[in-house]
């Protein structure tokens, strides 16, 4: 996970929501993905409470890139 090795401290991630409801997510200034439907209602209600790390991190899950962390060290 991103946040285990300090990759949530800079805030790479922003969003935006969009007159539709949906959610626009971008990571570092380029887009990451965008949530529609249910999927950014939920995530707009995690965006509007909580603190701007768990506002990291609920995108970072959001876009689904940044949550493996199942991968093996040498």
């Amino acid at each position: 996970m991103p946040e285990s090795r300090g990759g949530l401290d800079d805030n790479p991630f922003s969003w935006q929501t969009l007159r539709d409801g949906s959610i626009a997510i971008q990571w570092r200034g380029q887009a990451a993905g965008t949530l529609r439907g249910s999927a950014a209602e939920k995530l707009q209600r995690q965006l509007d409470c909580g603190d701007a790390r768990s506002q990291q991190l609920a995108l970072a899950k959001a876009t689904g890139n940044f949550k493996r962390g199942n991968e093996r060290r040498s």
